[in-house]
């Protein structure tokens, strides 16, 4: 194993990242291939009311699919990587709560990473679920 994982690339990038500090995304968990990330609710969030916007839980799945492919004991040759296709399916509003964000590799590639985002609301109940493609390097 290298000095520096993928997991501790992603660690750093999490606490540095603006749009993720702007969102006030944290990571809670990261093994190798799975990932959980929280997003509090805040009022600037929410679309009308106290629903949740579609782009800030879009945004959580995609970084919780970004984490989830960059948690490996091994270091990419490159440090690169981008969402190269995000689907997110909406089940049910989010109101007014905290969302955590449980990611998974499904297939891990030379280079693509598929994973799996499964977005549940404070009292556990799926609001989202989402499938991502990510390349690394």
């Amino acid at each position: 194993m290298s000095e520096t994982s993928g997991a501790d690339v992603i660690r750093q990038f999490l606490t540095i990242s603006p749009f993720v500090g702007h969102l006030g995304m944290r990571l809670v968990d990261l093994t190798p291939d799975h990932a959980t990330l929280m997003l509090p609710f805040t009022p600037s969030i929410v679309t009308v009311g106290d629903v949740v916007h579609g782009g800030a839980i879009s945004a959580l799945v995609d970084t919780t699919a970004m984490a989830s492919a960059w948690s490996m004991p091994e270091t990419p040759a490159t440090l690169r990587g981008t969402t190269v296709a995000l689907s997110v399916d909406f089940v049910t509003a989010a109101c007014a709560q905290d969302l955590t964000a449980a990611g998974r590799v499904i297939r891990r590639g030379r280079s693509l990473c598929f994973c799996e985002v499964e977005v549940r609301d404070a009292s556990g109940q799926v609001v989202a679920i989402g499938l991502v493609t990510y390349k690394l390097g």
